[in-house]
């Protein structure tokens, strides 16, 4: 049996135990998940997207793999670029998530070009060498074993792919830090009680922020997964990352 322990926020919990918990949280907000996207980031969450799209060099008949892709933000903007040559696969680990994500699509006209699959970020199920580009937004922190996930993205990689992790990560201000926790323990879960009865699934949120690795950890955390010329991007003064890597 495994006796390693890893966080779930604050908490210290089994590591066979984080995926459960994780997945009870999202199946919790899965149906609110957008409006809290657009209130809790004011709407800027649109421009860090925007970011990450334009960083990605995705283009027509291109393959892209959008892990923790939820309710499917990513994943429409890449359907329209790689075009009927291309394909999307939105991924994610919970159900209740990727059911929403499939629906927002399909009422969107979106369907030519995009599969859906329940996936584990930590145990891909495709070959190697398959995507030019990976991305996962606001997922990799849920991950119990982080570098494994980032190995497990790099060996689907096709040589000269790149992966972009968008991820909230540490204000460079110290003053704004303090503000930003002030928002996260105090306002975040009141948000969370209004608008999806659910404060303990946002303070979590909160918390496994704070528990992430920085910028340069996790730089550093892609690079030993493999991929080169590692490179970040501090956005709304570092509240969010997006940190790029290429697979040579």
């Amino acid at each position: 049996m495994d006796k390693r322990t890893t966080d779930f926020g604050y908490q210290k919990v089994a590591f066979e135990e984080k995926a459960g918990r994780v997945a009870d949280v999202f199946h919790s907000v899965a149906s609110r998940y957008d409006t809290m996207n657009d209130l809790m980031s004011m709407g800027i969450h649109r421009v860090w997207k925007r970011v990450t799209l334009e960083r990605s060099g995705v283009r027509r008949g291109h393959r892209v793999l959008d892990i923790a892709g939820g309710t499917g933000d990513l994943a429409a903007k890449f359907s329209k670029r790689v075009g009927d040559t291309g394909r999307v696969v939105l991924a994610d680990i919970n159900s209740s998530m990727l059911n929403v994500g499939r629906d927002k699509l399909t009422d969107l006209g979106i369907c030519g070009n995009i599969e859906y699959v329940q996936a584990n970020a930590e145990n891909l199920p495709f070959d190697d060498n398959t995507f030019d580009c990976i991305t996962i937004a606001f997922g990799l922190r849920n991950v119990t074993e982080k570098s494994k996930a980032l190995r497990s993205m790099a060996r689907v990689l096709k040589p000269g792919g790149r992966l972009l992790v968008l991820e909230f990560s540490k204000p460079i201000n110290p003053v704004f830090s303090r503000v930003y926790d002030e928002y996260s323990f105090r306002v975040l879960p009141q948000l969370g009680r209004l608008i999806a009865n659910d404060a303990e699934s946002y303070r979590y949120l909160a918390e496994s922020i704070r528990m992430h690795p920085d910028q340069e950890t996790l730089k550093s955390m892609m690079e030993q997964a493999g991929l080169e010329r590692v490179d970040y991007t501090n956005m709304t003064g570092g509240v969010v990352a997006l940190h790029r890597g290429i697979k040579l």
